[in-house]
Protein backbone atom coordinates (compact mmCIF):
# COMPACT_ATOMS: atom_id res chain seq x y z
CA UNK A 1 0.00 0.00 0.00
CA UNK A 2 1.08 3.46 -0.39
CA UNK A 3 0.13 5.79 1.86
CA UNK A 4 -1.68 9.31 1.03
CA UNK A 5 -0.55 12.26 3.07
CA UNK A 6 -4.09 13.69 3.07
CA UNK A 7 -5.18 9.99 4.33
CA UNK A 8 -7.38 9.61 1.69
CA UNK A 9 -7.98 6.34 -0.28
CA UNK A 10 -4.75 5.14 -0.19
CA UNK A 11 -4.41 2.10 -2.60
CA UNK A 12 -3.81 -1.62 -2.66
CA UNK A 13 -1.35 -1.65 -6.08
CA UNK A 14 -0.27 -4.85 -6.51
CA UNK A 15 3.39 -4.07 -7.13
CA UNK A 16 5.01 -0.20 -5.76
CA UNK A 17 4.09 2.29 -8.11
CA UNK A 18 5.46 6.02 -8.04
CA UNK A 19 3.52 7.78 -4.83
CA UNK A 20 2.26 10.65 -6.78
CA UNK A 21 0.38 8.10 -9.54
CA UNK A 22 -1.01 5.79 -6.20
CA UNK A 23 -2.16 8.82 -4.74
CA UNK A 24 -4.37 10.16 -7.68
CA UNK A 25 -7.99 10.02 -7.76
CA UNK A 26 -11.01 11.86 -8.92
CA UNK A 27 -12.88 13.09 -6.04
CA UNK A 28 -16.34 14.97 -6.31
CA UNK A 29 -15.71 16.52 -2.49
CA UNK A 30 -13.62 19.49 -3.20
CA UNK A 31 -13.42 22.40 -1.24
CA UNK A 32 -16.16 25.21 -2.06
CA UNK A 33 -13.52 28.53 -0.21
CA UNK A 34 -10.39 26.79 -1.85
CA UNK A 35 -9.55 29.00 -4.81
CA UNK A 36 -6.85 28.48 -7.89
CA UNK A 37 -4.58 31.50 -8.48
CA UNK A 38 -2.50 32.27 -12.20
CA UNK A 39 0.55 30.28 -11.07
CA UNK A 40 -1.16 27.26 -9.95
CA UNK A 41 -3.11 27.12 -13.09
CA UNK A 42 -0.46 28.09 -15.49
CA UNK A 43 1.81 25.03 -13.83
CA UNK A 44 -1.20 22.65 -14.67
CA UNK A 45 -1.14 23.74 -18.20
CA UNK A 46 2.06 23.51 -18.75
CA UNK A 47 2.07 19.60 -17.79
CA UNK A 48 -0.26 19.43 -20.37
CA UNK A 49 2.05 21.39 -22.85
CA UNK A 50 4.66 18.93 -22.19
CA UNK A 51 3.02 15.52 -22.52
CA UNK A 52 3.84 13.09 -25.51
CA UNK A 53 2.48 13.54 -28.86
CA UNK A 54 2.37 11.76 -32.02
CA UNK A 55 5.14 13.38 -34.18
CA UNK A 56 5.37 16.15 -31.83
CA UNK A 57 2.09 17.77 -33.06
CA UNK A 58 0.53 18.67 -30.06
CA UNK A 59 -3.00 18.43 -30.67
CA UNK A 60 -4.40 19.74 -27.07
CA UNK A 61 -6.18 22.77 -26.84
CA UNK A 62 -8.21 24.20 -23.63
CA UNK A 63 -11.01 26.18 -22.73
CA UNK A 64 -10.25 27.44 -18.83
CA UNK A 65 -12.76 28.59 -16.25
CA UNK A 66 -12.00 29.44 -12.76
CA UNK A 67 -15.12 29.72 -10.16
CA UNK A 68 -17.04 32.89 -9.69
CA UNK A 69 -15.97 33.43 -13.43
CA UNK A 70 -18.08 33.72 -16.83
CA UNK A 71 -15.99 31.06 -18.61
CA UNK A 72 -16.50 28.49 -15.55
CA UNK A 73 -20.33 29.18 -15.73
CA UNK A 74 -20.58 28.74 -19.40
CA UNK A 75 -18.65 25.43 -19.16
CA UNK A 76 -20.50 24.35 -16.15
CA UNK A 77 -23.81 24.99 -17.81
CA UNK A 78 -22.59 22.34 -20.41
CA UNK A 79 -22.14 19.80 -17.72
CA UNK A 80 -25.07 16.50 -17.82
CA UNK A 81 -26.38 14.05 -15.51
CA UNK A 82 -25.01 13.47 -11.75
CA UNK A 83 -22.15 16.00 -12.75
CA UNK A 84 -24.54 19.07 -12.09
CA UNK A 85 -24.78 18.08 -8.27
CA UNK A 86 -20.56 18.45 -7.80
CA UNK A 87 -18.76 19.99 -10.43
CA UNK A 88 -19.18 23.52 -8.93
CA UNK A 89 -17.21 22.96 -6.00
CA UNK A 90 -14.15 22.73 -8.22
CA UNK A 91 -11.76 25.71 -8.11
CA UNK A 92 -11.33 25.14 -12.15
CA UNK A 93 -13.30 24.20 -14.84
CA UNK A 94 -10.86 22.50 -17.90
CA UNK A 95 -12.30 22.03 -21.04
CA UNK A 96 -9.88 19.29 -22.88
CA UNK A 97 -10.16 19.94 -26.28
CA UNK A 98 -8.50 17.98 -29.47
CA UNK A 99 -7.27 19.71 -32.48
CA UNK A 100 -8.49 16.59 -34.86
CA UNK A 101 -7.71 18.46 -38.24
CA UNK A 102 -4.52 20.20 -38.52
CA UNK A 103 -3.46 23.49 -40.64
CA UNK A 104 -4.28 21.79 -43.96
CA UNK A 105 -7.12 20.57 -42.95
CA UNK A 106 -5.94 16.80 -42.55
CA UNK A 107 -7.00 14.21 -40.09
CA UNK A 108 -4.87 14.10 -37.04
CA UNK A 109 -5.26 10.62 -36.66
CA UNK A 110 -3.80 10.53 -33.13
CA UNK A 111 -5.28 13.56 -31.79
CA UNK A 112 -7.87 12.58 -29.46
CA UNK A 113 -5.12 10.00 -27.79
CA UNK A 114 -2.50 12.05 -27.70
CA UNK A 115 -5.69 14.89 -25.84
CA UNK A 116 -5.74 11.92 -22.99
CA UNK A 117 -2.13 12.03 -22.68
CA UNK A 118 -2.44 15.67 -22.11
CA UNK A 119 -5.70 15.45 -19.48
CA UNK A 120 -3.28 12.87 -17.57
CA UNK A 121 -0.34 14.91 -17.16
CA UNK A 122 -2.85 17.51 -16.00
CA UNK A 123 -3.92 15.36 -13.10
CA UNK A 124 -0.79 13.82 -12.00
CA UNK A 125 0.25 17.68 -11.85
CA UNK A 126 -2.77 18.58 -9.62
CA UNK A 127 -1.69 16.03 -7.47
CA UNK A 128 1.82 16.31 -7.46
CA UNK A 129 0.96 20.03 -6.18
CA UNK A 130 -1.80 18.86 -3.46
CA UNK A 131 -4.57 19.56 -5.61
CA UNK A 132 -7.51 16.66 -6.77
CA UNK A 133 -8.76 16.39 -10.07
CA UNK A 134 -12.05 14.44 -11.65
CA UNK A 135 -12.46 14.42 -15.27
CA UNK A 136 -15.81 14.03 -17.21
CA UNK A 137 -17.09 12.88 -19.80
CA UNK A 138 -20.74 13.52 -19.13
CA UNK A 139 -21.12 16.97 -20.77
CA UNK A 140 -23.03 18.43 -24.30
CA UNK A 141 -20.05 18.92 -26.47
CA UNK A 142 -22.31 20.52 -28.96
CA UNK A 143 -23.52 23.21 -26.06
CA UNK A 144 -19.51 23.45 -25.85
CA UNK A 145 -18.94 24.44 -29.43
CA UNK A 146 -21.39 26.57 -29.47
CA UNK A 147 -20.88 28.46 -26.83
CA UNK A 148 -17.20 29.10 -27.45
CA UNK A 149 -17.17 29.38 -31.03
CA UNK A 150 -15.32 26.54 -31.77
CA UNK A 151 -14.94 25.31 -35.57
CA UNK A 152 -14.75 22.17 -37.10
CA UNK A 153 -11.01 21.19 -36.19
CA UNK A 154 -11.41 21.55 -32.52
CA UNK A 155 -13.51 18.47 -30.88
CA UNK A 156 -14.03 18.60 -27.23
CA UNK A 157 -13.27 15.41 -25.09
CA UNK A 158 -13.82 16.17 -21.59
CA UNK A 159 -14.61 18.57 -18.80
CA UNK A 160 -11.84 18.26 -16.18
CA UNK A 161 -13.07 19.86 -12.34
CA UNK A 162 -9.40 20.61 -10.36
CA UNK A 163 -9.04 21.66 -6.88
CA UNK A 164 -8.33 21.06 -3.09
CA UNK A 165 -9.84 18.01 -1.75
CA UNK A 166 -12.60 18.52 1.16
CA UNK A 167 -12.30 15.22 3.67
CA UNK A 168 -16.17 16.04 4.85
CA UNK A 169 -17.80 17.86 1.49
CA UNK A 170 -21.19 17.27 2.57
CA UNK A 171 -21.97 15.65 -1.03
CA UNK A 172 -25.67 14.35 -1.32
CA UNK A 173 -26.37 10.36 -2.09
CA UNK A 174 -24.94 8.34 -4.09
CA UNK A 175 -22.15 10.70 -4.18
CA UNK A 176 -21.33 10.26 -0.57
CA UNK A 177 -21.12 6.63 -0.63
CA UNK A 178 -19.12 6.42 -4.02
CA UNK A 179 -16.63 9.27 -2.33
CA UNK A 180 -16.09 7.13 0.75
CA UNK A 181 -15.77 3.75 -1.02
CA UNK A 182 -12.22 1.71 -1.27
CA UNK A 183 -10.87 2.26 -4.48
CA UNK A 184 -10.88 -0.44 -7.06
CA UNK A 185 -9.16 -2.04 -10.06
CA UNK A 186 -9.19 -4.80 -12.47
CA UNK A 187 -6.50 -7.53 -11.66
CA UNK A 188 -3.31 -6.49 -13.73
CA UNK A 189 -3.53 -10.67 -14.56
CA UNK A 190 -7.39 -9.60 -16.44
CA UNK A 191 -5.28 -7.08 -18.33
CA UNK A 192 -2.81 -8.16 -20.45
CA UNK A 193 -3.89 -9.93 -23.00
CA UNK A 194 -0.97 -11.91 -24.19
CA UNK A 195 -1.19 -13.70 -20.80
CA UNK A 196 2.28 -12.16 -19.72
CA UNK A 197 2.32 -12.42 -15.35
CA UNK A 198 5.05 -10.91 -13.15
Amino acid sequence: MTADPRGVKAPQTSVPIADVLARRWSPRGFDVAAELDAAQVAALLEAGRWAPSAANSQPWRFLVGLRGTADFDLIYGCLTGGNLAWANRASALIVMVAQVLDDQGNPRQWAEYDTGQAAAAISVQAESMGLSAHQMGGFDRQQVVERFGLDDALRPMAVMAVGALDPEPGLPEPFATREAAPRQRIALADLVLNGWQP
